[in-house]
């Protein structure tokens, strides 16, 4: 199996670094004032990749904090990906033009499977990620404020058919929660779309999880998104790097 990549996350709600509480945007903490600041932190403590949600693009439906996604592509030449609130091509493209490697998208995969088609074809496969939030098996849209009924693995495999070669999924019920990862639900995506990429989030709380991950052996879980263990100070991205194999 290859190493499991760590990406750190970095989470913008008016321009800074916050977390919120299993996406409840009346539970924020506030990290940073300089978003900017916090990835060349990261990316000085090794991350090969990080992980950005725009919070008021996945409220409000269009990107929200470009000059911020602008100011950290700026800063590290660590490669960053983006999701929230991409529901076009031009919001897509205006992404693209702010330094990101590669966009997510979540609510309009769900809305309108055929614009994810559009986005691989005008971007690449490589390009595109499908970020699937769920909570008991049920895919969520709308920064998690919208149940959809979908079944997440089910719609993994839709879009795997379409030529989807990367996943993120996030266990909502997990997610800031520092209780451990949902193992189970991470590897029965691996094994539902064993030819796609996939990116574990939520619920890590100590160095030993991502070991637990690793311990899945699926050969196309690729990379681990960690939060707010990171900025809680309960690990450090050292410490999780060391249990990557």
């Amino acid at each position: 199996m290859a190493k499991l990549i760590i990406l750190p996350a970095i989470d913008l709600r008016a321009g800074k670094c916050v977390r919120l509480q299993q996406g409840d945007y009346n539970q924020e903490t506030i990290y940073s004032d300089s978003p900017a600041t916090q990835a060349k932190e990261w990316e000085d403590n090794g991350a090969e990749y990080i992980h950005l949600v725009d919070l008021d693009g996945a409220k409000n439906g269009a990107p929200a904090n470009l000059e911020a996604v602008r100011a950290i592509t700026d800063a590290v030449t660590t490669p960053c990906e983006l999701g929230g609130g991409i529901r076009t091509i031009k919001d897509a493209e205006a992404v693209f033009a702010a330094g990101v490697d590669r966009i997510i998208l979540g609510t309009i995969a769900c809305k309108n499977p055929e614009l994810v088609n559009l986005m691989i074809e005008k971007f690449g496969a490589e390009k595109i990620v499908i970020g699937i939030d769920a909570k008991d098996g049920k895919a969520a849209i709308a920064g998690w404020l919208n149940d959809t009924g979908l079944d997440a693995f089910k719609l993994a495999e839709d879009f795997a058919k379409k030529g989807v070669k990367r996943f993120i999924y996030t266990d909502i019920s997990t997610d800031g929660m520092l209780t451990g990862p949902n193992l189970e639900a991470q590897a029965e995506l691996c094994g539902r779309v064993p030819g796609c990429a996939i990116i574990a989030s939520g619920g890590v709380s100590e160095a030993s999880d991502i070991a637990k991950l690793a311990n899945l052996n699926k050969s196309n879980l690729e990379g681990v998104i960690v939060g707010k263990a990171l900025y809680d100070g309960k690990t450090t991205l050292k410490e999780l790097l060391k249990q990557c194999k």
